[in-house]
C-alpha cells in the first residue's frame, strides 16, 4: 500500500495516462501527422476513421536500452504476456482482448509470421530495436489491406532507410543487471552493442546495421524453495542491408536482406528447473520492391522470402532422453499495389493483387509435417476507396476476397468515417467511427497436426465496431477515447475434449482513453486507461487484464537533458489451470494486480553528437507474478552511450 501511495504522489497530475508518448519535448501531436498503415500510401492520420498511433524516432531514442515488446505494451489497448520474463521466454501480444494470432506484424509493409507455429505468429524478440525508424499501431480489424492476422491490430515496423548524407552513422552501447526482486548479483548481465552506417552516393543509396545483445544473470522457471534454479541465458545477432537506386524522378527501386538469429536455455516448465533444455531460432528475410510514380498515381511490387528456422532441445522426463524438435516455416510474399488520385474530386483509389504461399516442415519425435502436404497458397484481389471533402469530412471503404486453395474462398470489408467538427490554429476536434471485418486462416500445424490437426477448420472471422473522437487545445492537450466492439466467429480453439482443434465463438468490448497534458515547455504528463469486458478466455491463453494503467510524466527542466518516470498498473488476470498444477484441476487461477514504476534520464552533448543514457526499471522492486510459476524482472539498472556521426 505504501509503494502504490508513493507511485500516486509521484504521478498526481497524470491520472489518465497510457500514452507513452509523454516522452516528447516537441509539441504535442497533431491530427496532421502522416501515417502510412491506413492505406499503404502516405495520409495525414486527420483523413481516417481508424484509431492509430505512432512511435517517431525520437521516441524511440529516448527509450534507448528498451526493447520492441517494451515500447509496444506501453500503448493503450496493448498488453504483452510475458513482458516482465526473463529474455529466454516467449511474449504473446493481446490487443483488445485478442490474442497474438489476431495481430498481424508487418516490417516495412511486408508481413512476417512464423508458419512453423501453431499459431503462426511472429517472435517479436528476433527484433533489435537500434534499427527501427518508426512503428505504426492500426487498431480494428483490417484484412482488407492486409488479408490473414489483421483481426485485433496491425503493428507496421518501419525500419532505418538511408540518409542524405554521403556517409553517416551511429553506435550504441550499454550494460545492464537482470535481477528478480528476490534474486539479486547478476552483476552486469545484460550486454548490447549496435552499430549502422548509411548514406548516398548519387542515386544509390544503402544501408548496413550489425547489433549483438547477451542477457544471462536469471533463470527463467521461479523457485518454490530457498535453492536458486540455473540461470538460463539469451544471445541475440541482428543484421540488415538495405540498398536502393533512383533511375528517375519517378523511378526507384528498393532491396533488403535480413538475417536476425538468438540461442536460449529454457526451464522445465512452471516452478521446475532444467539445466540442460536448449532453443535457437532464425529468420531470413530478402526482398525487393520497384516504385513507379506516375501523373495522379504510384505503383510498386513488394516481393520478398521469409524463412523461419527453430532448432530446440528438451528432456524428456519420461524416456529419459533429450529429444529435438526440428520446425521450419517459409513464406513468399507478392503485394502488388497502386493508387490513382482523382484530384478534381478529392477521390483516391487504391488497388491490389496479393499472393502468398505458405509451407510448415516439422520433424520431431512424435510426429512429422511434411511441406509437401503442409503448404497452402493465397490470391487475393482488393480494392478500397479514399474520399476526402473539402469540409472536414473522409470516408474510406474497401473490400478483399480471399481465395484459399484449402478452404475456398471468403470475403472481408471494411468501412471508416473521420469528421473534424473543429479545426483551427487553437483547437480541432475530429469524430471517427468504424465497422470492419477480418479473418485469420487456420495455421499449417492447426490443419496437417496428426494428432491434434484438423482439416475441416473454417476461417475464424472477426468484426470490429470502433467509435471515439481525438481532441486538442493549443500545445498543452491532446486526449482521445475510442470504444471497441468485436465478435469473433468460427474461432480456432484448441478442443478439451476431442483434443483436436475446432471452431468456437468468442466476444469482447471496451474502450480506450489517452492523454497528454504539457502546462509548461518543460513538463509533459501522458496517460491511457483500457478496460478490456471479454465473455470468454481460451485455454492456455488467458492472462488477459480487464484494467490497465500506464501514466507518465517527462521533465525537460535543464538543457539538453530528459528524464521520464512511467507508471503502470495491470489489473488481476485469470489462469485456466488444466491438470490441477496450481490448485483444483481444471478452476481458474487469479493472478494479482501489480504495480510497476520505472525511470529513465538521457544527456546530449557535443551538439547532440554523444548521449548518455540510464533507467532503472521496477523502481520500487515489486514482487509479482506475470506468468504464474516464472521469474519476473525486479529493480535493475542499465546505462549507456550512444555516438552519431
Amino acid at each position: 500500500m505504501k509503494k502504490q501511495l508513493l507511485i500516486v504522489s509521484v504521478l498526481a497530475c497524470s491520472f489518465v495516462n497510457t500514452n507513452f508518448f509523454a516522452q516528447q519535448k516537441e509539441k504535442v501531436e497533431t491530427l496532421d501527422e502522416v501515417v502510412l498503415t491506413a492505406t499503404k500510401f502516405k495520409l495525414k492520420k486527420e483523413n481516417t476513421g481508424k484509431v492509430i498511433q505512432k512511435i517517431t524516432q525520437k521516441q524511440l531514442q529516448q527509450n534507448a536500452g528498451k526493447n520492441v515488446v517494451d515500447i509496444l505494451n506501453m500503448i493503450a489497448g496493448i498488453d504483452v504476456r510475458g513482458v516482465n520474463s526473463n529474455a529466454s521466454e516467449p511474449r504473446s501480444i493481446n490487443i483488445r482482448g485478442g490474442r497474438s494470432r489476431q495481430v498481424l506484424v508487418l516490417i516495412d509493409g511486408v508481413p512476417v509470421t512464423d508458419q512453423s507455429g501453431i499459431n503462426q505468429e511472429f517472435d517479436l524478440r528476433l527484433l533489435a530495436l537500434s534499427q527501427i525508424e518508426s512503428i505504426e499501431i492500426l487498431k480494428g480489424a483490417s484484412s482488407t489491406l492486409y488479408g490473414s492476422g489483421a483481426a485485433t491490430a496491425v503493428i507496421n515496423i518501419l525500419l532505418k532507410k538511408a540518409s542524405k548524407n554521403q556517409i553517416s552513422g551511429s553506435f550504441e552501447t550499454s550494460l545492464g543487471t537482470n535481477n528478480t526482486a528476490k534474486i539479486t548479483g547478476s552483476g552486469l548481465s545484460d550486454k548490447n552493442q549496435n552499430v549502422n552506417l548509411n548514406g548516398s552516393l548519387g542515386k544509390f543509396n544503402f544501408l548496413g546495421s550489425f547489433s549483438i545483445t547477451g542477457i544471462d544473470g536469471m533463470s527463467s522457471a521461479k523457485s518454490k524453495t530457498n535453492t536458486e534454479f540455473d540461470k538460463d541465458a539469451f544471445h541475440r545477432k541482428n543484421t540488415l542491408l538495405k540498398l536502393g537506386y533512383d533511375f528517375s524522378k519517378n523511378m526507384s527501386v528498393e532491396t533488403f536482406l535480413n538475417y536476425d538469429e538468438f540461442d536460449y536455455n529454457f526451464d522445465a516448465g512452471a516452478f521446475s528447473d532444467s539445466d540442460v533444455n536448449t532453443g535457437n531460432q532464425e529468420q531470413f528475410r530478402v526482398g525487393v520492391k520497384p516504385k513507379f510514380s506516375y501523373k495522379n498515381g504510384q505503383v510498386y511490387l513488394l516481393a520478398s522470402l521469409n524463412v523461419v528456422e527453430r532448432d530446440v532441445d528438451q528432456f524428456n522426463s519420461y524416456a529419459g532422453t533429450l529429444d529435438n524438435y526440428e520446425f521450419v516455416g517459409r513464406s513468399i510474399n507478392l503485394d502488388l499495389v497502386n493508387k490513382y488520385d482523382f484530384k478534381e474530386i478529392n477521390f483516391q483509389l487504391i488497388t491490389g493483387l496479393n499472393y502468398q504461399k505458405h509451407s510448415n516442415n516439422t520433424v520431431t519425435p512424435f510426429a512429422i509435417i511434411d511441406k509437401s502436404v503442409a503448404n497452402f497458397s493465397t490470391i487475393d484481389p482488393y480494392a478500397s476507396v479514399v474520399y476526402i471533402s473539402n469540409y472536414g469530412l473522409s470516408v474510406n471503404v474497401g473490400g478483399r476476397l480471399n481465395i484459399h486453395n484449402v478452404y475456398g474462398n471468403h470475403l472481408v470489408y471494411d468501412g471508416n468515417l473521420a469528421y473534424s467538427v473543429l479545426k483551427n490554429e487553437t483547437a480541432s476536434v475530429k469524430l471517427l467511427t468504424s465497422y470492419s471485418t477480418a479473418f485469420i486462416a487456420p495455421s499449417l500445424y492447426q490443419l496437417y497436426d496428426g494428432f491434434a490437426g484438423n482439416l475441416d477448420l473454417k476461417p475464424e472471422s472477426n468484426k470490429t465496431f470502433e467509435v471515439g473522437f481525438d481532441a486538442s487545445y493549443k500545445d498543452w492537450l491532446k486526449l482521445d477515447a475510442v470504444y471497441f466492439n468485436r465478435k469473433e466467429d468460427d474461432a480456432i480453439v484448441y478442443n478439451n475434449s476431442t483434443y483436436k482443434y475446432a471452431n468456437g465463438s468468442s466476444n469482447s468490448n471496451g474502450f480506450e482513453v489517452n492523454s497528454v497534458i504539457s502546462p509548461v515547455s518543460f513538463l509533459t504528463f501522458n496517460a491511457s486507461y483500457t478496460y478490456v469486458d471479454k465473455d470468454e478466455l481460451e485455454d492456455f491463453n488467458d492472462y488477459i487484464p480487464a484494467n490497465k494503467i500506464v501514466a507518465g510524466v517527462d521533465i525537460t527542466v535543464l538543457e539538453n537533458t530528459f528524464f521520464n518516470f512511467t507508471y503502470r498498473s495491470v489489473g488481476e488476470r485469470t489462469y485456466f489451470d488444466r491438470y490441477g498444477s496450481f490448485g483444483a484441476f481444471g478452476a481458474d487461477v487469479i493472478l494479482p494486480s501489480y504495480q510497476v514504476l520505472d525511470f529513465s534520464a538521457n544527456y546530449k552533448l557535443l551538439n547532440e553528437t554523444v548521449t548518455l543514457f540510464g533507467a532503472v526499471t521496477n523502481l520500487l522492486n515489486e514482487d509479482y507474478d506475470d506468468i504464474l510459476g516464472y521469474s519476473t524482472r525486479g529493480r535493475n539498472i542499465k546505462f549507456g552511450v550512444r555516438l552519431q556521426f
